[in-house]
């Protein structure tokens, strides 16, 4: 999978079954998912994860409750971000059990699975910590997967 192409990046996670799984999980919060699934690069997966993070805007949010899956299937790595709102209120023990709902899945290539499985859990979290407003939530974050 050396210099996997944006085609290649696309077969790895079906986005149609993420986007929905995003848009479940947000229809019950005022929390923003966003997943983005890199390509092969050498370095700290943790430090990439923190420029897409900040790259995809994920701090814009009202109430600091935006979350970052971000991916590297070509190393099979991943990094869950949470913003400061939702940070503290469930702490690292949390973002801990979400890494190991996904590495199951990962260790066996089986991206979408992992990742809709993670979607799932976060978005249970931030309907309890931040539940959705009715009609003065607005989808602050687009739910589309990036791939970069």
């Amino acid at each position: 999978m050396w210099g996997m192409s944006r085609r290649r990046l696309r077969q790895c996670v079906d986005a149609g079954k993420v986007i929905e799984a995003i848009r479940e999980a947000e229809r019950a919060s005022s929390g923003e998912i966003r997943v983005s699934v890199s390509r092969f690069f050498w370095g700290d997966a943790e430090k990439a994860a923190a420029r897409a993070f900040d790259r995809l805007h994920m701090a814009a949010t009202a109430d600091r409750n935006g979350v970052l899956i971000f991916v590297v299937p070509s190393r099979r790595r991943f990094v869950v971000l949470g913003d400061a709102g939702i940070h503290a209120r469930v702490g690292q023990a949390f973002w801990d059990d979400v890494a190991a709902c996904m590495a199951t899945r990962f260790a066996r290539g089986a991206f979408t699975e992992g990742l809709v499985d993670a979607i799932r859990l976060v978005g249970e979290r931030l309907a309890e910590h931040f539940p959705w407003a009715g009609d003065a939530d607005s989808n602050e974050l687009p739910d589309d997967v990036d791939y970069r």
